[in-house]
């Protein structure tokens, strides 16, 4: 099979390892430069170019697309479905879990447990958006932000209101959760392939922060999780219609509740604390689920 991989650094190890896994099984596999890539969308004949060549004759497609560059890497992908290239993850879903609001919607409407969340577009209503929470502490979160970047505990009234009034000030479109306090600096990260949980792995968070990032200095090992977590998780993939992703789990006093679901999770964390192949395992989903123009729409919302 010829893939294209979007991704901007090949030096990356979960993009080394996709390429190994991927070429160890016989695969033709390219990385492709997201923002050097140019397209002609003409009428019945889109065409993509990069390095002043067309790209021609590929089968698949695996995007790594950073949430940085999503609103031009969706642009790209959705350039090769039209082309009837398979995508590992198809657009659509990427775009609903690059948007904390929606996807927090969609998991909502399909019964997926989540932290209580509310969101208000006038700082006039911060009172009220702390009330429907449960007051503080709270967390504050940027709509668009990854790897703990934009998150921000508010761990008095006093302090969650200064922040959420200086964030909707410089209209910041914020959300602000519960505080989870049980869960006690850990979370879980579910990795999910083909509607199965294939790893599982709890991080902590550094000492004295909060968020347990492994970006963050936060670390991580490997867990067995329940069966409720486990639903859960692949619920939140299925409702998103991704095949493949990291779906963030808090254990909760009422419950698993789902953090966030991510569309191109990291390798280097989960193989190093599971000890699992999850390259090989990401490959060899691809080559079962692969069917030439196979780019239908999957999940709602």
């Amino acid at each position: 099979m010829k893939i294209a991989m979007l991704a901007r650094n090949p030096n990356l190890y979960s993009h080394k390892r996709l390429v190994e896994a991927a070429e160890a099984r016989g695969h033709e596999i390219d990385i492709i430069s997201t923002l050097r890539v140019s397209m002609n969308i003409t009428s019945m004949k889109p065409e993509i170019y990069y390095g002043g060549k067309k790209l021609l004759g590929y089968e698949a497609v695996i995007p790594r697309i950073g949430v940085s560059v999503t609103s031009f890497g969706l642009a790209v992908l959705r350039q090769f479905e039209m082309m009837g290239v398979y995508p590992l993850n198809e657009s659509v879903a990427i775009g609903r879990s690059r948007d904390k609001l929606r996807s927090l919607q969609i998991l909502a409407r399909r019964g997926v447990g989540l932290p209580v969340t509310a969101f208000a577009h006038d700082p006039k209503k911060t009172d009220e958006v702390l009330s429907i929470v449960g007051g503080a502490p709270v967390v504050i979160k940027l709509l668009e932000g990854t790897q703990g970047i934009g998150v921000v505990l508010g761990e008095t009234e006093k302090s969650a209101k200064s922040v959420i009034e200086a964030f909707r000030g410089a209209s910041v479109d914020i959300m602000v959760q519960e505080f989870i306090k049980e869960a006690g600096n850990t979370d879980i990260r579910c990795f999910v392939i083909g509607g199965k949980v294939v790893a599982s792995m709890e991080r902590k968070g550094a000492e004295g922060d909060f968020r347990s990032n492994i970006h963050r200095g936060g670390s991580a090992r490997s867990v067995r999780i329940t069966p409720q977590e486990r639903s859960t998780a692949v619920e939140a993939a299925k409702a998103m219609g991704l095949n493949v992703c990291g779906v963030d789990i808090l254990r909760s006093n009422h419950g698993p509740v789902v953090m966030e679901v991510n569309s191109s999770p990291g390798l280097e964390g989960i193989e190093g604390a599971t000890g699992k192949d999850i390259a090989s395992m990401i490959i060899e989903f691809l080559e079962k689920d692969y069917r030439p123009g196979k780019v239908r729409t999957k999940g709602k919302g």
